[in-house]
């Protein structure tokens, strides 16, 4: 009789911003073991940043959504490996999850990953790690996570500067945590990071194809938690800083002729090196 692997489940829980998909990215890039990612809780409307993160860095990992993964977790394939990431909004002593044989892990600020003090992370975890360095929102509801969709937006980059550094420096209340995925002209996708207490921004392009011909219909959004989020605000200002239609038709014609013109020097190039040889 064959010797079996059962499935391992790992959930992960920890304040915003401490480096919950940072941890469990570091595992995700075995493509020989089935792998499974799920951020459960993130509701209908705009797709959770994270889901669409991983999805987009890690295509051999099976991204699942709140309704397939009831079915999914009670069909897992030998040797599976499923990571759920827990949101910091949830409440860790309801989760559904609870109830599951699974690896519980609270990523924690250095300085409380080294006690054995009280806090919902040490009642909830059987594992504790050490993560950014950062101040805890205090446990008071108070809160607020705004999700908004931005797919088919195109910024310029020096208009999505200002406009970051705009939502950063709290022009639409106070913010703690931003994370997005944004298109720009030049086809290119970029992951954009934001964490207070943090030195500035992220940006981490994206391997995708490049997007020049039209809209791009590949998912992208904003996330944002802090206090008292003007919402409203911050949504009309992301509509107005998107590129036009014409504006981008008129840069995605440059860019394609910038490729074709680099493409076209790179094989002259490579034919003449290999005439030499």
């Amino acid at each position: 009789m064959p010797d079996l692997n059962p499935p391992g489940i790992t959930l992960v829980a920890g304040p915003p911003g401490i480096g919950k998909t940072t941890w469990i990215s570091q595992f995700l890039s075995d493509s020989d073991q089935p792998l499974f990612y799920l951020c459960p809780g993130t509701g209908s409307g705009a797709e959770s940043i994270d889901r669409l993160r991983v999805g987009y860095c890690f295509p051999h990992v099976t991204v699942i959504n709140d309704s397939q993964a009831a079915e999914l977790l009670l069909n897992l394939p030998d040797g599976a490996q499923v990571y759920l990431e827990v949101g910091f909004h949830l409440d860790l002593a309801t989760l559904p999850f609870n109830s599951l044989p699974c690896r519980k892990v609270a990523i924690v600020p250095p300085e409380l990953a080294q006690l054995t003090a009280q806090s919902e992370w040490h009642h909830w975890a059987n594992e504790l790690v050490a993560g950014n360095s950062i101040q805890v929102p205090a446990p008071n509801g108070m809160l607020d996570f705004r999700r908004m969709s931005l797919t088919g937006q195109v910024f310029d980059p020096p208009s999505l500067e200002v406009l970051l550094a705009e939502i950063t420096g709290g022009a639409y209340g106070p913010a703690i945590r931003l994370k997005g995925i944004f298109e720009l002209p030049d086809g290119n996708a970029f992951y954009i990071d934001f964490v207070e207490g943090l030195e500035g921004i992220e940006y981490t392009e994206l391997k995708l194809a490049r997007s020049l011909r039209g809209r791009p219909t590949r998912l992208s959004g904003l996330e944002v938690a802090g206090y008292n989020l003007q919402q409203k605000a911050m949504a009309e200002t992301l509509q107005v800083s998107c590129l036009s239609d014409e504006l981008l038709a008129q840069y995605q014609r440059q860019y394609r002729q910038h490729y074709k013109t680099a493409d076209s020097t790179n094989n002259t190039t490579n034919k003449t090196e290999e005439s030499v040889v």
